[in-house]
């Protein structure tokens, strides 16, 4: 095996953390494996090699390869890790040209890495001796002559890292620089608040500030004993957080609010915190002590003194503290910072307040005592006079009526953000020039230069505080449009794909994806909109300016000339102006990772798009694709050894793969639903890390099984294989244990032209599947030469619907599958079988499904369930059932009788018939309903462990009752719509029972209420359409009937009495209705 023998082990730090460099952890020791096999067929090659070559692989070359990329993969994690801090310093000029060129560089060896493990497997499949000339071959490429690929990657990581590191950035706590967030004050930047009067009324509400100007008394009832004055005090303060986006305006808000005159009289302190990212607890308290005493300069660096001289400064005061600007620097420490922060904040006056600005709901969450203060954009109205004046200021009365279209169009994009309209208002306003406008117009916000206090920059601060690898999955979202639905998991299947997620251990990628997803939706990077999810245009622009170099939107033709040089993402949106052939021009662009084209690749000439793509675009992970050319993918397409994820929205005439598909081993997802594909390409058991595989014709779904903790659990893996709508009279070429290994389930649906299932002709064995189901395959007659143990020797569940020409089923065989614990068959009711042999099954269903259940010997079975049965008899002695636990016929309309023919002696007898075998010792459950014709049940209630019995709708005439009285553990006896049965030989009910139902079954007014004495452990008792029962004595409630909390009489006719009014007062639920001659109480009559 790979990995065994001397090869040499590569080392890989335990601290790598992003999903390709775990990828590699786990195959870095089989690549000594590789790296030895190359070194075994130097020697090989060499013999076949003429003079002409430049140069012949030595073995020192490959040991030195090995160690060079045992180099590249120590340096990775450190990349990664300059590249997140770099981020924090993106607003600096030199770090801003360097970034681009590090990621590139990052990208590239994380491709050579993928190309090496692709290779590695490319043995695993082929085989070592198989596999030895393309792995020699690769191994050429990367060291021709004298260069390296790897030494080469190495060498541009170290001299663009290197200054990087030079300035710093490995040893600075990642923090917002000033220049990034300017800090706040308590006096407003804006001389006039727009639209926000509304806001300003509520909040100041909020505050607990009176309508008046006069400060009021304290609104608190008890005053704590010890305070300095006759106001009340309280030792926790209210906490009340303003939430909304970047750029909404909380800031401004909350300046307005606590310069109001009316605030500031009612407060006796007022105190002012720019918070940001840096949540000490240290220095928020010292800029607290030097904002109540400005003259006195605090020089202890004691927490202790700070927060004591802070308490004795706010002790006896009501206070107001804004904190403005919070980020979840706060939750840190379980929440101990927030806590330590605002001790010294125990004995201030009643309505004293802490207001917060945030644009975190988790951070108000922690925070908040009362309902968050959400703050959504301005209004359309007050809006547009807000963007005017940052245009126009107050000279707005003479201007281009065209300037009014262009900025009508401009208007909508800012989404009411005052920060967005501050930020293209002043670009705007450089030049009333309408072409100035309409350049403006026709740009994206992200392509505009931006100071430090305008909107994308202010957007950006939530895209800097995120995780890596959240920056990692967000930033992608850039290739898609504005105002792209986008779906959680679809996303997440395409960041697993581009190798965005770190691994977790027992969960799948996929999973751990979509929590990521949920994490930036509660952080407002998106919302959902009518059930679905979309991106803020604001949020997206920030999204394309910190992706600019990597994400491409092209839109007309002219676009392609403005793509990155090192692009990794790209979208071709549908476009009049874009051809066919213009997507050729893509092919320069070597290192593109994403390709989404909502455009056709259809076209006259051929399958040139798709040809050149499979030749050109080697780095290719994603490929989404409107539709492809009439000839279906290319051999070439095994070229693509990074793909991952294929999509294809449409059909296409060719209905097969090619062989060259199955050589796709890092494919994880294909999607082609509207496509018919016919074959099952030989090799399609080598894509191992195939997750799904979705043609119109036939699906594959490797499932995961996750608990409820999101870890995997011990059932392991499910492999299904599906045919939907397939047309074939026989499974496709392809279909066969060797080219479907480990299939553990397989399902054919609305298979209509299906005939054929001979599994015996290919003489192979699906040693894996354990679950088969047929569904809806009309024409199929017979399943004999499929359901043989030598062909499906693992299986324990076989489903069986609606085959309405299906005759011939092996069940008389089923004795020979050792697992089978489940057969389902419904509406087949053409099978001609008529016995089942299967001692191993547990559960039965059958519905309609012929005469299959007049002999069934299964000495395992606990479920039986039967429906629709043509049977007029069942013949007990035919059943061997010894273990069956619960019953149920249902709907089975010819039925007349259920009979034991047997009458062998035997101690588990009931009733005094010692004659009679128990042919169900272990029942508990009996249901049997909708059997107009069933006269009688009296040779199956024979039943020791008899639970629950529900009767309903049938021909009954009779009963065993003194089997019933006697039958020690019934605890339901529910009897409905039987209105035939006679009750002449008695009614007798066990003091076991605990719920009784009966509706219209039958006179038994000469046993009632005397049937119901003894009854100790009834609960509930619900007599309906009972037509002769006449009253029942008071006494009958408090005696016999001690436990019932549930009664009910509904449409009994005769009823006069339950009593007295008050007979009934113990009983926790009554009602009583439809009685017309019950006139004890006024109806309806319901308590409880």
């Amino acid at each position: 095996m790979l990995g065994q023998g001397g090869s040499k082990t590569l080392y890989c730090p335990a601290h790598m953390s992003l999903s390709k460099t775990i990828e590699v952890i786990n195959v870095i020791n089989e690549f000594g494996s590789l790296f030895q096999l190359v070194i075994s067929g130097v020697s090989y090659m060499r013999s076949r090699w003429n003079g002409s070559q430049e140069k012949e692989l030595k073995e020192d070359d490959v040991l030195q390869l090995q160690s060079d990329l045992q180099s590249l993969v120590n340096t990775l994690p450190e990349m990664y890790n300059l590249i997140d801090r770099a981020e924090w310093r993106i607003h600096e000029p030199f770090v801003a040209h360097q970034l681009p060129k590090l990621k590139d560089a990052v990208s590239d060896a994380d491709d050579l890495l993928d190309e090496f493990i692709w290779y590695k497997q490319k043995v695993s499949v082929d085989g070592k001796e198989n596999a030895k000339e393309p792995v020699i071959r690769f191994f050429r490429s990367v060291i021709r002559g004298s260069f390296n690929k790897v030494i080469d990657i190495q060498k541009r990581l170290k001299n663009i890292s290197s200054p990087l590191e030079k300035m710093g950035l490995h040893q600075t706590t990642p923090r917002f620089d000033k220049l990034v967030r300017p800090e706040t004050t308590s006096f407003p930047t804006e001389a006039k608040i727009f639209g926000r009067d509304k806001e300003i009324k509520e909040l100041i509400k909020l505050l607990g500030v009176p309508a008046n100007n006069s400060k009021g008394p304290s609104r608190c009832k008890k005053p704590k004993i010890g305070a300095d004055n006759n106001e009340a005090t309280i030792t926790s303060v209210p906490v009340l957080p303003i939430v909304g986006m970047g750029g909404v305006g909380k800031t401004t808000l909350a300046q307005n609010v606590c310069n109001r005159a009316k605030v500031k009289s009612h407060f006796d302190l007022i105190i002012w915190i720019c918070v940001s990212d840096d949540f000490d607890v240290k220095r928020l308290t010292k800029e607290a002590l030097q904002s109540l005493s400005s003259n006195k300069v605090t020089t202890t660096d004691n927490l202790d003194s700070l927060q004591r001289a802070l308490s004795d400064l706010v002790n006896g005061k009501r206070l107001l503290l804004i904190l403005d600007d919070m980020w979840d620097d706060a939750l840190k420490e379980n929440g101990q910072r927030w806590k330590r922060f605002i001790a010294p904040f125990t004995n201030i006056l009643c309505e004293s307040m802490i207001l917060v600005t945030t644009r975190l709901q988790k951070v108000a969450d922690l925070v908040r005592t009362t309902d968050s203060f959400p703050l959504d954009g301005l209004k359309d109205d007050v809006f547009l006079n807000f963007f005017e004046q940052c245009v126009f200021g107050s000279e707005r009365s003479n201007y281009d009526p065209e300037l009014n279209r262009i900025g009508m169009e401009i208007l909508p994009k800012l989404r009411g953000s005052p920060l967005a309209a501050k930020t293209l208002g002043r670009l705007l306003g450089m030049s009333f020039d309408p072409a100035h406008w309409d350049r403006i117009l026709k740009s994206q916000l992200w392509e505009l230069t931006q100071e430090e206090t305008d909107i994308l920059p202010a957007l950006r601060l939530s895209y800097m505080y995120l995780p890596f690898h959240l920056k990692r999955c967000f930033s992608f979202c850039a290739v898609y449009p504005k105002d792209h639905e986008f779906k959680r998991e679809d996303l997440a299947e395409i960041w697993v794909a581009e190798g965005l997620v770190e691994p977790q251990s027992n969960v799948p990628l996929q999973h751990t994806c979509c929590r990521y997803f949920d994490e930036l939706e509660h952080l407002s990077f998106f919302q959902k909109l009518r059930g679905k999810y979309v991106m803020h245009d604001l949020i997206h622009d920030m999204a394309q300016l910190v992706s600019k170099d990597e994400c491409f939107i092209i839109k007309d033709r002219e676009d392609f000339q403005k793509i990155p040089e090192n692009v990794r993402h790209v979208s071709v949106l549908k476009s009049s102006g874009v051809k066919c052939s213009d997507l050729l021009n893509l092919c320069k662009h070597k290192k593109l990772r994403t390709l989404l084209c909502n455009m056709s690749l259809k076209s006259k000439d051929g399958n040139t798009v798709m040809e050149k793509w499979s030749t050109e675009l080697l780095c290719l992970r994603v490929i989404v694709c409107a539709s492809i050319s009439k000839w279906g993918l290319p051999g070439s397409i095994s070229n693509m050894k990074h793909l991952r994820y294929l999509k294809i929205l449409d059909t296409c005439l060719r209905r097969t793969l090619p062989a060259a598909f199955c050589c796709l081993y890092n494919l994880q997802i294909l999607y082609a639903k509207k496509w018919e594909i016919d074959n099952i390409p030989s090799g399609f058991g080598t894509l191992t890390n195939l997750q799904k595989f979705e043609s119109s014709t036939y699906q594959f779904h490797h499932e995961h099984s996750v608990n409820t903790r999101g870890g995997a659990t011990s059932e392991g893996q499910k492999r299904l294989f599906q045919f939907r709508s397939y047309h074939g009279v026989s499974p496709p070429d392809g279909f066969n244990p060797e080219n479907l290994p480990n299939i553990t389930s397989l399902l054919f649906w609305n298979c209509y032209l299906l005939m054929i299932m001979n599994l015996e002709q290919i003489n192979s064995t699906f040693s894996s599947l354990t679950e088969v189901e047929i569904d809806f395959c009309g024409s199929l007659p017979s399943l004999e030469q499929f359901l043989q143990p030598a062909c499906v020797p693992a299986i324990r569940k076989i489903i069986i619907r609606q085959c309405s020409n299906l005759e011939s089923v092996p069940t008389e065989r089923f004795g020979e599958f050792s697992f089978l614990e489940v057969l389902k068959v419904f509406s087949c009711r053409k099978i001609s079988s008529r016995r089942l042999f299967a001692p191993s099954l547990k559960e039965l269903y059958l519905s309609d499904s012929g005469k299959l259940g007049d002999n069934i010997e299964c000495s395992s079975l606990t479920i039986l369930e039967l429906s629709g049965c043509p049977l007029a008899s069942i013949e007990l002695k035919m059943w061997n059932l010894p273990l069956l636990q619960k019953l149920e016929i249902r709907n089975c309309s010819s039925l007349t009788m259920i009979r034991d023919s047997e009458q062998i002696s035997t101690d588990l007898s009931l009733g005094g018939d010692r004659g009679r075998v128990v042919k169900f010792p272990l029942l508990t459950q009996l249901t049997i309903g909708s059997c107009g014709k069933l006269e009688t049940i009296d040779d199956l209630l024979y039943l020791p462990a008899i639970e629950e019995i529900y009767i309903s709708s049938c021909g009954l005439v009779s009963l065993p009752a003194e089997r019933l009285g006697s039958s020690p553990l019934l605890k339901d006896l529910h009897i409905q719509w039987c209105p035939s049965l006679s009750w002449q030989s008695g009614m007798f009910l066990p003091p076991s029972l605990q719920k009784l139902y009966l509706s219209k079954c039958g006179d038994f007014s000469a046993r009632f209420p005397s049937c119901l004495e003894n009854l100790s452990a009834l609960k509930s008792m619900e007599i309906r359409s009972c037509e002769w029962i006449v009253s029942v004595p008071g006494h009958l409630w408090t005696t016999s009937l001690k436990s019932l909390e549930r009664l009910r009489f509904d449409s009994c006719p005769e009823l006069v009495s339950v009593g007295g009014p008050n007979a009934t007062a113990n009983i926790r639920d009554v009602v009583i209705e439809g009685c017309p001659k019950y006139e004890e109480i006024n109806q309806p009559r319901r308590r409880g």
